[in-house]
Parts: C-alpha cells; sequence; structure tokens
C-alpha cells in the first residue's frame, strides 16, 4: 500500500476517473492518505464526483512521475469518520482552508479491491493486488 501512496503522493496532484453514466470523467484530486491500512481521498458530497461514487463505486487513479506511470483500479466505501477528515485536511493546508472536518458535506472515501499496475517504457508492469 505504501508503494501505491508514494507514488500517488508525487507531484502536485493524481487523476481520479470516474463514470458518470456512460461517460467516463477525469479531475486532478489532492488528497491521498493511509489511516488505519486503508487509503483515502476526501471529497466533499455536493460534487458530482462523489455523486458518481455513490451510484458507481469503481474508480481509476493515475499519475506520472516522469519515468513511470501508475494506474489503480478500486471502489470508494464511504467512511464519514470526523477523526479520518481531519487527519486528511491536517495533510492539504489548502483543503484545510476550505473545508471542516465536522461539515457533513465533506466526506472521506477509502478505496478497497484495490489493483495497481506501475509500468514504464523499459521494464515488465509491476502488478499489486490489495
Amino acid at each position: 500500500m505504501n508503494e501505491i501512496y508514494n507514488f500517488l503522493k508525487q507531484g502536485d496532484c493524481y487523476y481520479l476517473a470516474t463514470l458518470d453514466g456512460k461517460q467516463p470523467r477525469v479531475r486532478p484530486f489532492m488528497s491521498i492518505k493511509i489511516v488505519n491500512d486503508k487509503l483515502y481521498i476526501l471529497t466533499t458530497k455536493d460534487k458530482n464526483v462523489s455523486k458518481q461514487m455513490h451510484k458507481n463505486p469503481k474508480v481509476e487513479l493515475c499519475n506520472y512521475n516522469g519515468d513511470e506511470w501508475i494506474r489503480v483500479t478500486a471502489e470508494a466505501v464511504v467512511d464519514d469518520d470526523v477523526e479520518v477528515k481531519q487527519l486528511i485536511l491536517d495533510d492539504f493546508p489548502k483543503l484545510e482552508e476550505m473545508y471542516d472536518a465536522n461539515d457533513p458535506n465533506v466526506e472521506c472515501l477509502y478505496l478497497t479491491n484495490i489493483k495497481a499496475t506501475i509500468s514504464s517504457f523499459d521494464d515488465k508492469p509491476k502488478v499489486i493486488k490489495l
């Protein structure tokens, strides 16, 4: 899990894809954190990304570090634990300026059924299943 987490944390953001009906939607995301051996993301319930994950919890995350890229398939599970929300916000000052862990609109989701593939042009892909 740490290898996936560290790869996704590289750079300013990673990209999260959801499904909006039959149309894929991709957007940059910042929040990611391991808490209690789970990989969490944070958003707000009023955003389309949240609505899409509630309707279809299957997501993909992607990031590129200049030499390799990672693609992560997973399912997002809602966990509205205020302490987890605060731990995530503590790591992202920009988000902490906008959101409050006690706000019921703020939600955290953890990823399950994770399969990550780290690829490059030079090496055989590395697959990690959690």
